[in-house]
């Protein structure tokens, strides 16, 4: 691998790219079984259906939120580099591996790319694309900077991404479109305390985020009260959701350190995965969860080789 392609690797951040592809699995599981629920109908029974559903629509929104995150994260460096120059000298653009303006071209790139892909899926994918690109591009020029928008800021650009997934039925979106605020907690949370992996974190920022998580964790299980969310399903894979999520976060939460702030967050963001792997398997059953699940140790071994924060 050449320095130059790396570099652009290290940019995008692969291991985070691919807990953006569980986004969407999620919430196409989501609208799958909504699609497919039995409806009332003047003859009798019949079955919903959605003229946008297939495969193509699914490949359209993974190739959208790969270009919408890995676009809105090259940006996120690009409106950073000033600070990284003094903090993060390794990076790519501070190293003088990539040039800032080339970086802010691959960036603007990638989300013109994302948005394209989301509507050759439809109209209804292209709009929430073109919502999430601007959350993005805020967060990294304004948003990062607040304290309390700015981690509902990054949230909304991880709900819009659960709701891309949906709208490849977008007939179904008025139906589950609740589920968008679980990433908008949780992200909020993981990027709340992410403001400490510097210089260290604010003990009652940290009690915040579990307490957030913890609330996340409650409306997973109560997402059981809805008809066509089997929470047995989804059980087992709350429960590693829980067990991968909140070691690490207790532990920054008692001493927010920069080391357990940075650790905190990188479990926070591959823990995801699995968090949308128990909204698929609640949904669509224990192999849709299964198959988000899968997900994980392949970011965890990108995680390894490219940083996640």
């Amino acid at each position: 691998m050449t320095s130059t392609l790396r570099a652009y690797l290290e940019l995008v951040r692969p291991a985070n790219v691919v807990t953006a592809f569980a986004d969407i699995l999620a919430g196409f599981a989501a609208a799958w079984s909504s699609s497919v629920k039995i409806m009332h109908g003047p003859g009798g029974f019949t079955v919903a259906t959605v003229p946008e559903w297939g495969p193509g629509a699914l490949l359209a929104l993974l190739a959208a939120t790969a270009g919408l995150y890995a676009g809105g994260v090259v940006l996120n460096d690009v409106f950073d580099a000033p600070i990284d120059a003094a903090e993060r000298p390794e990076r790519p653009i501070p190293s003088g591996r990539v040039t800032r303006r080339s970086a802010a071209v691959f960036g603007g790139l990638l989300l013109v790319l994302g948005i394209a892909a989301a509507v050759a899926a439809g109209l209804i994918p292209g709009i929430i694309a073109l919502f999430i690109a601007v959350c993005a591009v805020t967060y990294d020029a304004a948003g990062k900077h607040h304290r309390v928008l700015g981690p509902i800021n990054m949230g909304l650009c991880r709900g819009g991404n659960l709701l891309l997934g949906a709208s490849a039925a977008p007939l179904l979106l008025g139906s589950i479109w609740y589920i968008g605020l679980l990433p908008v907690a949780y992200i909020g949370a993981v990027t709340a305390v992410s403001t400490g992996e510097v210089h260290g974190g604010i003990r009652r920022t940290g009690i915040l985020a579990v307490t957030l998580i913890v609330l996340v964790t409650a409306a997973l299980l109560m997402l059981g009260l809805r008809p066509d969310f089997r929470t047995a399903s989804s059980l087992p894979f709350i429960v590693i959701f829980g067990l991968l999520v909140f070691p690490p976060f207790i532990r920054a939460a008692i001493e927010p350190s920069p080391d357990l702030v940075r650790a905190a967050v990188k479990r926070g963001v591959l823990s995801l995965v699995a968090m949308d792997a128990a909204i698929a398997a609640g949904f669509g059953g224990w192999p849709f969860g299964i198959a988000v699940l899968v997900l994980l140790p392949i970011s965890i071994a990108l995680a390894r080789a490219f940083a996640v924060t």
